[in-house]
This record gives C-alpha cells, sequence and structure tokens, in this order.
C-alpha cells in the first residue's frame, strides 16, 4: 500500500504529465523565434530558412528567422540562454558552439547549463580551397609550399571557434605548418576575399563552395571527410593525400533554453526528424553536399558532449587562443 505521502507524489507527478502534454498538443500558438548567430548567407542561414519553412508548414505557426551575429555567435547565442523556456525561442548552432565550450572560457552561459538539446539538422564536408595564384595544386605540393614558406601563407574563416577555423587548425596541428588565421565577422567576407586574392586559402563548405570550384574561381586542394564528396567526385580527401585521419565537417542543430518542457522538445524533435528523413530533403540536401542527421533528444545530447571533448583536446594540445 502506497503512504499518503507517496500518493500525493504519484498524483502531482501525473498532474505535471498532464499538463505538460496539454502544453505541448497546444504548442505553438504563436510564431517561433528562431535565432541564427551567423550572418546571412552561409549554411546555417540557408538550412536554418529551409528548416523554419518546412516546420511551419507542419505545425501550423510561422518559424520566424532572426540572424544576430557577433563575438563568435555568443551574441545570438547568449539571447537564447536568457529567453523565456516555452518553446518559442530556439537556437540554430554548429559546431561553432562546442568548440567555443573550451576556446572561450569567459562567455556567458555553458551549452551543457543553459540549453537542452532538441534535434541534429545535417552535416558537410568542408573544402581546402586556394586562390589561382597559390603554387600548389594539391595537399603535398600546398605541405611543400608551406613548409618552405613558414608563416607566409594565410588562410581566411568566418571568425574564431568557426568549423572553418578549426579545419585550418586541425590541418595546422597533423601536418606542422605555419598558416596564418585571417579571421572575418561571416563566411561571406571571407569566402569573396579568398576569390579576389587577398587571402591564400580557406575551408569552406562544399555546400557554399563547390560552384566557386566548378567556376575555376578557386582551386581544390581537398575535401575534408573520410570518403570523396559526391558534389566534388574528383577532388580527393585531405585524409587519403597524405595526411591520414584528417577528418573535418560542418554539422547544425537546434538547441532550446533548459528547462523547456521536455513534450515540447519531443515534439520539435519529432518534426525536424520528419523533416530530415523524407526522401526529397535527402536527396536535394545530397545534391548539395549535406547528409540528413536524425538522433533522438537524448542521442543528440551524447553527439554534444562528444563533439566539446574531442575539440577541447585539440585546443588544448595545440595550444589554439581565441584571436
Amino acid at each position: 500500500m502506497l503512504s499518503k505521502l507517496q500518493r500525493l507524489a504519484v498524483t502531482a507527478s501525473l498532474a505535471a504529465l498532464a499538463a505538460g502534454s496539454a502544453f505541448a498538443q497546444a504548442w505553438p500558438s504563436r510564431p517561433v523565434k528562431v535565432i541564427v548567430p551567423y550572418a546571412t548567407g552561409g549554411p546555417a542561414d540557408v538550412y536554418a530558412r529551409f528548416l523554419a519553412q518546412r516546420l511551419g508548414d507542419q505545425l501550423g505557426q510561422p518559424f520566424v528567422i532572426e540572424n544576430k551575429p557577433g563575438a563568435g555567435a555568443v551574441i545570438g547565442t547568449d539571447q537564447v540562454a536568457k529567453s523565456a523556456p516555452d518553446g518559442y525561442t530556439l537556437l540554430l548552432m554548429s559546431n561553432t558552439h562546442t568548440v567555443n565550450e573550451t576556446l572561450l572560457a569567459n562567455k556567458p552561459y555553458s551549452l551543457t547549463r543553459d540549453f537542452v538539446a532538441v534535434a541534429p539538422i545535417n552535416y558537410s564536408d568542408l573544402v581546402l580551397v586556394a586562390h589561382p595564384s597559390v603554387q600548389a595544386a594539391n595537399v603535398q605540393q600546398l605541405l611543400k609550399l608551406a613548409k618552405d614558406r613558414p608563416g607566409k601563407l594565410n588562410y581566411a574563416s568566418s571568425g574564431t571557434g568557426t568549423p572553418y577555423h578549426m579545419a585550418g587548425e586541425l590541418f595546422k596541428s597533423m601536418t606542422g605548418t605555419a598558416i596564418v588565421h585571417v579571421p572575418y565577422k561571416g563566411s561571406s567576407g571571407a569566402r569573396t576575399d579568398v576569390i579576389g586574392g587577398q587571402v591564400d586559402l580557406m575551408f569552406d563548405a562544399v555546400t557554399t563552395m563547390a560552384e566557386q570550384v566548378k567556376g575555376g574561381k578557386v582551386k581544390a586542394i581537398g575535401t575534408t571527410g573520410r570518403k570523396r564528396s559526391a558534389v566534388l567526385p574528383d577532388v580527393p580527401t585531405i585524409d587519403e593525400s597524405g595526411v591520414p585521419g584528417y577528418e573535418a565537417t560542418i554539422w547544425l542543430g537546434l538547441l532550446a533554453p533548459k528547462g523547456t518542457p521536455a513534450a515540447v522538445v519531443t515534439r520539435l524533435n519529432e518534426a525536424v526528424s520528419r523533416i530530415a528523413s523524407q526522401p526529397d530533403v535527402q536527396q536535394a540536401w545530397a545534391q548539395q553536399g549535406a547528409t540528413a542527421m536524425v538522433m533522438d533528444p537524448a542521442a543528440f545530447d551524447k553527439y554534444l558532449q562528444d563533439d566539446i571533448a574531442k575539440w577541447a583536446k585539440l585546443i588544448r594540445s595545440a595550444n589554439i587562443k581565441a584571436d
């Protein structure tokens, strides 16, 4: 027999579950804001807008994108961390966030303390490109050039801690080369200056740089996945080009403020997973060089933790500092 106190606890738990379920069924009853802490035009912004349209169609309320770039994604992320945990403010995150957990020790939030994992979206390989004036057409030639001229070559990124930056630092660490990092406030400016010849190199998402490669505006040195990109099948991976074990991607996901009702998180996860599992979506993304990711919230939370640990190891071993 349950004691009176135990019966009250069970009743309270059941009432809370019922309230959470009712809230989730009613949610969303007004527009949902998705904060993208990056500038417009990059992969995060493009896929955020695609996902927002599909989520709005599925859930019956607009999902409105707000770009809040700045400070290595900290400004927009902090805004979401301080938002009400009611399911009406979400964060479009990338692996910049898992890097920043170690790289930016004094940021005003913590992923594990202030957010709950909702769902992954997709990942894309990167491609290392060079302006045509750089006297290297493949990884081995680039390594020779970098070692013959230490500190003379440079590479652009969309900012400190971004996947483009960390791909470059991983490359430098694994090859023992001295290549200067040139951070920008967004990927568009970095991309423009590599194409224009103001900067020598860039690691960029295959999804956005492939057309520039095909148009001859930049040279593809190597891709960053474990296998060749279907979008650039003639470009060898960096791994197969003499840097064994090299791998770097850009991946995207959704987070919500800590305390967001579990039933809402589950409903959101199911909606995102349905979109990412649709054959037409997977086909369209594959043609762009992106691969859909589908996980439940618990699996995505573990993925986040593992990625934080991966980049923490590199940052500490290579003594990488925020610019």
